[in-house]
Order: structure tokens, then C-alpha cells, then sequence
């Protein structure tokens, strides 16, 4: 086996010959013989005279191999108690019918199609469907706000809106249908139709003339057969959360992300045809998207899709329940899961139920881990915890450790190296190298490695000024770091969340990595306030773990005392409150940039992904009190 030298190496120094090897893995229709046009540099476009279909690698082509009766998705729901597994044939089946339903409204391919969907199997069947036809799907979170979903309609213009009567958050049953119905009335775009999925959970009224049975339409339907698209065909569209007015809707093409998903399967998350993943994410983030739907079964591997939560559905032992059932090898979720799992059961003791030892490997994305959490759940499971690095734009990860190739050691608060393909930088705010060590602006040179975004959807100039115009020829990922001697990447933020104190720049992250060090700290968010003599102050705010019964104020003592013993004085972190919860968008991310603008007493939007408005409502006060910036607007 080359070592992650030898593959790193070749992907920089032969890209070409290194990313057509990579796609011998991949059914082609019509197979490429270039792997990279740059004729339109910056907007690159990989496998340009290659065509496939992703639908049919994700699905067919494991039938046709006579492994059609291996499981393909597992569907577990706590919080409606079903349980469900589809093998290969019976998930191809499905997906043929649902795109001969979209076929018969009308749908072709480039057509856009909104899915607003719960976590059901039917989201799955239908992005697959859509990928079938040569459709462009674009998936909203479910139970998004009515507005968001209008704005999205009218950006993405689909022909056809799917979605379900309900979604089952927890032990709450939330409508979607009027949440549809309202979007539809407020875009200017009208959908020709809306597919209903009908739960028993909250069945709805379907609208006579536009909204069609799910059920129905699946009994009618003729199936359908997968149509050629180019390479570089999109595939998706997804928004990234947070947008405000116009949404950013990141492009993701057909055949370079299928072909650095399949890769990235075995490479990184070791992960092979048989075996099992769970991701415990939303298929309404860019995480669902390529680890729960399409590299699982581009791999042939088994995906599991859960509906319910780390915690609470019914109890903080659900991950571990899962892994034992489904014979999980690899389990891959967000580091605030397993925040909130040790904040509820912080001795791990609901491990001691289930049989674990068929789980080799846990992944953890979508914000920094911290170290503490990290050596938490290296304890508790005694696996390989790997931490790793990536964003919505990139489709799959930037930095991470390459399991299936070669792990490396692991430094606790580093997702380790740069993969093959992605060719990282720290630089100043000049765009110069800074020496290893110093903390800057992470970049990645262009050409990005397949996979990642080639533009914005109908918006290429706002492409180039959100991501390249930074910093010339390099893609501006908007998180701040260094790389250490050993060249282990260190991730320690978002560029917004390094604070100047007064003159001197601290980064909130490595602030958040002593608090959560502290034994009775569960979860931490540091933002920079406004103060008239230092220009920003750090502000702290932790919750504790389940049962701590030590007085608050002692803790908030303890924890000023450790910040001023490690970081020092410098980073005048005078003030910690304890606080019963963090506030969160849907996906995990600590709404650290939302918390700043009330702290400084701006008239700051509620984001639309927000998980629930009702803690940030209660933060209010805490953010507000006593903030030389709050008292001067």
C-alpha cells in the first residue's frame, strides 16, 4: 500500500493522470480522456467529454454486479418507532418508479426540482429519482421557515415541489403543509405541482389542481430509465445556511463528485462494497448529501438514515443502539452531538448496553472539535476518533486523516493533513505565506480537486467575489489557522471570530479550547464584544453537564482564573456566564456571529436556520448585560 505521502504526492504532482485512475472506479457512458479543462480558469470544470449517470452508480450497476439483495439503506426512527432496510434492488425499484412520477409531471432533465422533505426514505428515493432523470434537485431542510423556502423556490425555479404532510422532531409533530402552502403563495415562481408524501404522524388536505399523492402517483407510475448527463452537468443545488436576501446556491456537478466521493469512501472514512455507515446528520445539509446518500451507495456500502436526535429520542444511548443493531463500522456526526450526549450521560454509561466492537472508526465535522470532547469520546469508545475538516462548497474534505490509506498520529485540535488533491495555505492579510505556527487566513490554491463547487448557481460573479477575490488564484475558505512544523493543519475558526484585544489578535477558539477543558463543562461558545477602551473584550458562555451541582459562580470563577493561567492576561476574559443552552442552527454551528450582534446591541436578524428561537430569545439578557458596546449604540 502507498503511504499518504506517495498518494498525496501524486495527486500534486501528476493531477491529471491521478484523478483519471480515480475515475476508473466510476460507470461511465461515455469514459473521459481529460480530467481537467481550465480554459475558463477561474471556473474549471473536471471529466469534460465524460458522461454518466449518478443514479445508475449509486444503484444499477450494484444490481447488475449480483448484489442486488444486499442491504443498501436502513431507515431507524425512534421518534416514530419503524424500522425499515431496502436492499439494492428494492431501492432501485423505488427510485425508477419515483422519476417515472416526476417524468410524468413533466420533469426532464435540467428541470429543478425543491425537495422539503423529513428524514424518511422517501428523500433519499426522490434525490436519487431526480439524479435518474438528469432533474436538478435542490433539498431544504424540513420545517424551514416559510419565507426561506419561497426565497429558494423563486432562486432554483423548480418545476415540481416534493414534500411530506409532516415531520417528527422529537415527541413534536411539525406540519410541513402549510408551511409549503404558504411558500408557494409568497414565491413569484409557481411550482406545476407538489408531490405529498402522507405520514400517519399529520396527514394534510392536499390543494386540488396542484399537489399530488405520493402514494397514488407511485401506483400509476411507469418506471424510469437513467439518462446520460455530462460531467459537468449539475447535479444539486444547495444553499448555504445563513444567507440573507439572495441565497448563495453552491452548484455541485455530476461527474467530479462522484468521482472524489467514491474515492474518498475507502481513502478516508475506510469505508468498502458490504460494510456499514452511519451518518447521523440531515439530509438537508451538505453532510447528508454526500455521506448519507450518494458516497455510501456510490461505495456500495450500507447507509444508515436516522430520524431522531443524539440525545432526548428517548434517551442519550440512541447513536450506540444504532451501531450494535446495523453492525455500524463507521459512524460520522458533529462534535455538538457528542457534546450534548456527555452533557446528558457524561460517564459514557449508556455504551455498557450494546455491543460496540464492530465499530472501528467515529468521524466528527461540521465545526472544530475541541480537545476535550475529543479525548472524551477517545476514552468512552476507545477508537480511532478522527477529527476532520470540510465545508458545503467543498462537497467532501479538505483536511482530514486519510484512515484508508495510512493514519497518522493524531494531535488533539487538528483534523490532521491536507488530502490528496487540496493544496492548503496560511497567508497574511496580504496574501504572503506566514511561518509554521502562526495563525492566518487558510486558502486553497486552484485548481480545487473534483468535487468541489465550480460556481454558484446562476451567479458566477458572485462566485468570484465571495471565494476568489481574496486572494488571487486561491479559494478564500473563510476559517483561520495554522500549520504547525509536522504540517498538521489547525483549524481554529471562522476569520470573524478572531477578536482584537486591544491591538493584540486572540482567537476565540483556542479562548473555547481551555474553558472546555474544565471537568464540569459540557459545551463553550467565546464571542468578541465591543468595548470603548480595548475595541473587542472576550465573552464566555458555557453550559455544564448533567448533574453538576457546584455553584455557578464558583465555576465562572474557575474558569476566568484558567483562561488569564494559560492564555494570560492578555486575553482579558473578565466575564463567563453559565447558561442552560447554546444557541445553534439546525446543523450544530454555535450562532457565534448572531450572539456578537446582540451582545453589541445591533438590531441582529434572527438567522433562518436557527434550531430554536427560543434560547437565543433567553440569551438576550445575559449577551446585553453590562457591554460597553451595547451601551453605546
Amino acid at each position: 500500500m502507498p503511504s499518504y505521502e506517495e498518494v498525496f504526492r501524486a495527486s500534486t504532482e501528476d493531477p491529471e493522470g491521478f484523478w483519471l485512475t480515480a475515475a476508473g472506479a466510476i460507470d461511465w457512458d461515455t469514459p473521459p480522456t481529460r480530467a481537467l479543462d481550465s480554459s475558463r480558469a477561474p471556473f474549471h470544470r473536471w471529466f469534460p467529454d465524460g458522461e454518466l449517470n449518478v443514479c445508475h452508480n449509486a444503484l444499477d450497476r450494484h444490481v447488475a454486479a449480483g448484489r442486488g439483495a444486499q442491504p443498501a439503506l436502513v431507515y431507524d426512527s425512534p421518534v416514530t418507532d419503524t424500522k425499515r432496510t431496502y436492499t439494492y434492488e428494492e431501492l432501485t425499484d423505488q427510485v425508477a418508479t419515483f422519476a417515472g412520477v416526476l417524468a410524468g409531471l413533466g420533469v426532464g432533465r435540467g428541470d429543478r426540482v425543491v425537495l422539503y422533505m423529513p428524514m424518511v426514505p422517501e428523500a433519499v428515493v426522490a434525490m436519487l429519482a431526480c439524479a435518474r432523470i438528469g432533474a436538478v434537485h435542490s433539498v431544504v431542510f424540513g420545517g424551514f421557515a416559510a419565507n426561506e423556502l419561497a426565497v429558494r423556490i423563486d432562486d432554483a425555479a423548480p418545476k415540481v415541489v416534493v414534500s411530506a404532510s409532516c415531520g417528527v422532531e422529537g415527541a413534536r409533530v411539525v406540519p410541513y403543509k402549510p408551511l409549503l402552502d404558504r411558500a408557494v403563495d409568497l414565491a413569484q415562481h409557481k411550482p406545476d405541482a407538489c408531490v405529498i408524501l402522507q405520514r400517519p404522524e399529520g396527514p394534510a388536505e392536499l390543494t386540488q389542481g396542484r399537489d399530488v399523492d405520493w402514494a397514488e402517483a407511485m401506483r400509476e407510475a411507469r418506471p424510469a430509465d437513467c439518462v446520460s448527463m455530462a460531467a459537468t452537468d449539475p447535479l444539486y443545488i444547495l444553499y448555504t445556511s445563513g444567507t440573507t436576501g439572495k441565497p448563495k446556491g453552491v452548484v455541485r456537478d455530476c461527474g467530479g463528485y462522484a468521482v472524489a466521493l467514491r474515492w474518498s469512501m475507502e481513502a478516508v472514512y475506510d469505508v468498502g462494497p458490504g460494510e456499514t455507515m452511519f451518518t447521523a446528520s440531515d439530509v438537508g445539509w451538505v453532510v447528508g448529501h454526500s455521506y448519507i446518500v450518494y458516497a455510501p451507495l456510490l461505495a456500495g456500502a450500507t447507509t444508515v438514515l436516522y430520524e431522531g436526535k443524539p440525545v432526548g429520542t428517548p434517551d442519550a444511548g440512541q447513536f450506540w443502539r444504532v451501531a450494535a443493531e446495523h453492525g455500524v463500522k463507521t459512524l460520522f456526526t458533529a462534535p455538538t452531538a457528542f457534546r450534548a450526549i456527555k452533557k446528558v450521560d457524561p460517564e459514557g454509561e449508556f455504551t455498557r448496553a450494546y455491543d460496540l466492537t464492530g465499530l472501528a472508526y467515529l468521524f466528527l465535522a461540521g465545526e472544530r472539535l475541541d480537545p476535550e470532547t475529543y479525548h472524551w469520546a477517545s476514552e468512552l469508545l476507545g477508537i480511532p476518533v478522527i477529527d476532520h475538516w470540510w465545508q458545503t462548497e467543498t462537497g467532501w474534505p479538505i483536511v482530514a486523516n486519510p484512515v484508508g490509506i495510512e493514519a497518522a498520529p493524531v494531535k488533539a485540535g487538528s483534523p490532521t493533513f491536507p488530502l490528496p488533491g487540496w493544496d492548503v495555505r496560511v497567508v497574511n492579510g496580504d496574501g504572503k505565506p506566514v511561518p509554521p505556527g502562526e495563525d492566518g487566513a487558510i486558502v486553497v490554491r486552484l485548481p480545487m480537486p473534483p468535487g468541489s463547487l465550480p460556481t454558484l448557481w446562476n451567479d458566477d460573479e458572485r462566485f468570484v467575489s465571495s471565494y476568489l477575490s481574496a486572494f488571487d488564484g486561491y479559494y478564500l475558505t473563510g476559517d483561520g489557522g495554522h500549520v504547525d512544523e509536522d504540517g498538521y493543519v489547525f483549524v481554529m475558526g471562522r476569520t470573524d471570530d478572531v477578536i482584537n484585544v486591544a491591538g493584540h489578535r486572540l482567537s476565540t477558539g483556542g479562548m473555547e479550547e481551555v474553558l472546555a477543558s474544565h471537568p464540569d463543562v459540557a459545551e463553550c461558545a467565546v464571542i468578541g464584544v465591543a468595548d470603548s477602551l480595548k475595541g473587542q473584550v472576550p465573552r464566555g458562555l458555557v453550559v455544564l453537564k448533567a448533574g453538576v451541582s457546584t455553584d455557578p459562580a464558583v465555576i465562572e470563577a474557575e474558569l476566568v482564573q484558567l483562561v488569564r493561567d494559560r492564555i494570560g492576561a492578555v486575553a482579558s476574559l473578565k466575564e463567563v456566564a453559565v447558561v442552560a443552552a447554546l444557541p445553534k442552527t439546525r446543523s450544530g454551528k454555535i450562532l457565534r456571529r448572531t450572539m456578537r450582534g446582540i451582545a453589541d446591541g445591533l438590531d441582529e436578524p434572527v438567522p433562518s436556520t436557527v434550531d430554536d428561537v427560543a434560547v437565543l430569545d433567553a440569551l438576550r439578557p445575559v449577551l446585553t448585560r453590562g457591554s460597553a458596546g451595547a451601551a453605546e449604540q
